[in-house]
């Protein structure tokens, strides 16, 4: 059975939170125009560095803030796949690449190539969230196919010619996060795209410093779940060997797990 709302993901719960509240609390101390970036002239004239550290903080508008809660509640899978202490230490470990790559980038490289044209990056945790897309495009498999066709085709129809546009069970996943990327562009079209580079890399294993770091198991609360399991397996253990009427050695069987506990039982019952 599917698991509904937040279980087992109170990593993506805590981002959610976080995305909805920031923007409410820049909102109401209007405070929007300290995060996004124009090279020229916070960066360049101003010297205002400190804008490569906080443009990721909130998004500005309402649209995008529901673009970015509505993705985030998506890729909850991805927290249950990995578990919680993998999810977190991604974001933790991706966050310099995807706080400092697009604002560096669209300064030195972009800005330039554009002859001064291109020179806004909204605010808001855009890449971020497509660091994640790219997880969520390489580890979730797709349930089934489809093809989109006008019905116009040759005999026998377009999806027997061949003809069409083919898309997945997943295509629709994909629209929120495409709305974020086209919501200001270029600027968020450049954030979403090294965003997906930067998950990319990562999953490719390339990424200096990030693939292999995980944050300690208690910061999200790892301890307390390996007891409920250990007690659970435990009950599990002490409930097989009273219906069986024999007597487990718990070490060994916790050494062989539940399976082969039970085939020494019912040896020692034949």
């Amino acid at each position: 059975m599917l698991s509904s709302g937040f279980t087992n993901a109170p990593v993506t719960r805590s981002l959610l939170v976080a995305v909805v509240l920031s923007a409410f609390l820049t909102t109401i101390t209007d405070t929007k125009y300290y995060l996004w970036i124009e090279v020229r002239p916070h960066l360049l004239d101003y010297h205002q560095f400190w804008r490569l550290l906080t443009w990721q903080l909130c998004h500005t508008n309402s649209t995008e803030v529901l673009f970015a809660a509505m993705t985030l509640y998506q890729l909850r899978v991805i927290e249950r796949l990995w578990g919680s202490r993998k999810f977190a230490s991604f974001i933790l470990s991706t966050l310099p690449y995807t706080t400092l790559l697009p604002p560096l980038l669209l300064a030195t490289i972009i800005r330039p190539l554009s002859f001064g044209r291109i020179n806004y990056l909204p605010a808001g945790p855009t890449a971020l969230l497509f660091a994640l897309m790219a997880q969520y495009h390489a580890a979730i498999p797709y349930i089934y196919k489809y093809r989109l066709s006008s019905g116009m085709g040759t005999s026998g129809g377009d999806e027997e010619n061949g003809y069409g546009l083919k898309m997945t069970s997943k295509a629709t996943s994909y629209i929120l996060p495409l709305q974020l990327a086209l919501s200001q562009l270029p600027g968020s079209a450049i954030a979403a795209g090294i965003g997906w580079l930067v998950g990319f890399a990562y999953r490719r294993e390339i990424l200096p410093g990030a693939t292999r770091w995980r944050i300690p198991d208690w910061v999200v609360g790892g301890t307390g779940r390996k007891e409920r399991y250990d007690s659970l397996r435990r009950r599990m253990e002490g409930e097989a060997g009273r219906a069986t009427g024999v007597d487990i050695d718990q070490d060994q069987a916790r050494r062989r797990g539940v399976v082969g506990g039970l085939v020494d039982q019912m040896r020692g019952a034949a």
